[in-house]
């Protein structure tokens, strides 16, 4: 299987017309416990003309024992990047698409801390649909971009910090309860996981109005 390289075209395109690039991507959206996350990475014109670090890729591509070396030099090459999170009770509350726009949403206000001025800036919103406007996103200008974690930088960037930051999470939740094994699967839909879940009923982080049961079993 050919691996198509992330590259700056988009962003170096965008950069004509804005100051800012930010791309943002979420990871756990699928998962059966824990929250979801929301990476954001920014991209200024002094970003655009160096090089992209190597190893760089969607996050789905990156074999997890390289991942935190890659998202650290992913934080160390863009000028700011931030993640933002929306709880599985949230999920339950509002929904996944909203739980999403959300999270974006608190990731941008991260940004927003340090400096950053996301009514400058461009969005980059990987996949086809703007969930992030109607989470209450004012003044924001997003663009959905399918398949940005393949092929925008930016955007490959956000993906391995979330996922980094995410995985790093249900860690530290395994640690309490370690039956579930979400050291292991991060909180998707293993065969380990769906056991412990026969076998113990559902957590506190699970996402309780999922069909849990009837989830396929993702390996």
């Amino acid at each position: 299987m050919t691996v198509v390289e992330p590259r700056l075209t988009l962003e170096r395109r965008l950069l004509k017309d804005y100051p800012l690039v930010i791309a943002c991507d979420e990871v756990g959206r699928g998962a059966l416990a824990g929250p979801v996350a929301v990476g954001a990475a920014v991209v200024d014109p002094a970003l655009s003309r160096r090089r992209i670090p190597p190893g760089l890729r969607d996050s789905k591509l990156v074999p997890e024992p390289r991942r935190a070396d890659v998202a650290a030099r992913a934080a160390s090459w863009v000028p700011h990047s931030a993640v933002g999170w929306a709880s599985s009770v949230e999920i339950d509350e509002i929904g996944i698409m909203a739980a999403l726009g959300l999270a974006a949403v608190r990731a941008l206000a991260d940004l927003r801390a340090h400096g950053v001025v996301p009514e400058t800036a461009i969005v980059i919103l990987d996949g086809n649909y703007d969930y992030i406007t109607p989470a209450g996103a004012q003044g924001l200008r997003v663009t959905p971009v399918i398949k940005a974690d393949r092929d925008c930088a930016s955007a490959a960037a956000a993906s391995v910090i979330a996922k980094v930051a995410r995985d790093a999470l249900m860690v530290t939740l395994h640690d309490d309860l370690p039956a579930y094994n979400w050291a292991r699967n991060k909180g998707y839909a293993s065969l380990d996981h769906r056991e412990a879940i026969s076998a113990n009923g559902l957590s506190a982080h699970h996402r309780h109005s999922w069909a849990i049961a009837n989830a396929p079993t993702l390996f």
